[in-house]
């Protein structure tokens, strides 16, 4: 049996069981979402391209230290929420925001201690990953929603102009990286043969060659929250970033969703693709149970190595009100923690959850307007 077809059998399997009619559908809940306005915008300096790429985050405070972690205030949820804007030619500014809705204890965000170790993410015994071969998967929904920044990251297609993140791909919480300033983001495509024909390997044994059309990013969000946090300890929080490209990519994108509980998550699951540097070219999936939560981050130990960094964590559940299953973004793949749990020392890998404040952050730097902000 081809990898090819033991890859589709899988799928198959998985999309069966989330969907099956014998047990209770997963539904993704019904959540008012709060308003998150620009308030004012000021032109900064010009910025400074320094840092070294930096394709893993590291962090010690685990679950138990997160969730006790005392919760910031509403001139604080504003500060981290405030964002910077880096454009192409290297100009930036810097936008404060409002917050507007009711019962914002809920949606507020937990501080992280300082971490003490730092490690790259590993594999947890087995290697559980999938390589995805072949245009009929790779250029298909949701992989195809997957792309590679120039940076060495991983980013998710989640608007016809836009690209979700992880914020250390872009920043380094001191300065940007190198390369940011022409940050460029890949998107695979079929090889051509010598005589301009399209290579047509799917039901080959061969993998078909792939490589990558690139495109120019016009301008970058990154919220203070992560540039800030990384002097005042919550900044893993914050580990995300929007970039808009110059022009449309033209391609299905995934929505971005309010994060259930680990709970609600169908089988307890989370998913995400990511171009390991393990497995260069290669698109990799996996997925994995959710271990452990906090408000922000989810703790969980689904195979990856780096260059997966900025990955969108998604689930597929079902939408009432539009009688369908959906797949939405939920999280982003951030990076390694070494934690205290329970009084046992164990390694995460971690993503950042999209929280209603986030929801409507991230959905605000995409529509342009809180009105297609209100439901996550």
């Amino acid at each position: 049996m081809s990898l090819l077809w033991s890859v589709a059998l899988f799928l198959t399997v998985i999309k069966d069981f989330v969907s099956s009619n014998s047990e209770p559908k997963p539904t993704w809940p019904n959540r008012r979402i709060p308003i998150v306005l620009p308030e004012t915008v000021m032109t900064m300096r010009k910025a400074h391209f320094e840092a070294q790429p930096t394709l893993h985050v590291a962090s010690s405070c685990g679950p138990d230290c997160h969730k006790y972690s005392k919760h910031p205030s509403y001139e604080e949820l504003k500060e981290y929420l405030s964002y910077e804007t880096l454009y192409d030619n290297g100009s930036r500014t810097d936008t404060k925001i409002g917050i507007y809705g009711t019962n914002l204890g809920n949606w507020a965000t937990s501080k992280v201690t300082n971490g003490k170790s730092r490690i790259r993410r590993q594999i947890y015994g087995y290697d559980s990953r999938f390589s995805i071969y072949g245009k009929d998967f790779l250029l298909k929904y949701p992989f195809s929603t997957s792309v590679k920044l120039s940076t060495g990251c991983t980013g998710t297609l989640v608007g016809e102009y836009h690209v979700l993140t992880a914020a250390h791909c872009i920043h380094d919480g001191k300065s940007y990286v190198k390369g940011a300033q022409r940050l460029k983001v890949g998107f695979l495509k079929t090889k051509q043969k010598d005589n301009g024909k399209i290579s047509n390997q799917t039901n080959s044994l061969i993998p078909e060659k792939m490589k990558f059309q690139w495109m120019r990013v016009k301008r970058t969000h990154v919220p203070k929250g992560w540039i800030k946090g990384n002097a005042n300890e919550i900044g893993m929080d914050y580990d995300y970033a929007l970039l808009e490209l110059k022009k449309p990519h033209k391609r299905q994108y995934m929505k971005i969703g309010v994060s259930p509980s680990a709970k609600q998550l169908p089988g307890g699951r989370i998913h995400f693709s990511g171009y390991d540097n393990d497995r260069r070219g290669t698109l990799v999936y996996r997925f994995c149970a959710v271990k452990d939560e906090t408000f922000d981050l989810l703790y969980q130990q689904c195979d990856a190595q780096p260059g997966a960094s900025g990955s969108g964590v998604y689930v597929r559940m079902w939408k009432s009100q539009n009688r369908k299953w959906e797949r939405k973004i939920i999280g982003i793949f951030s990076g390694h923690q070494w934690v205290d749990h329970h009084g046992i020392p164990e390694d995460f890998n971690v993503a950042v959850r999209i929280t209603p404040l986030k929801y409507a952050q991230i959905c605000y730097w995409i529509k342009g307007n809180y009105i297609d902000c209100r439901e996550g």
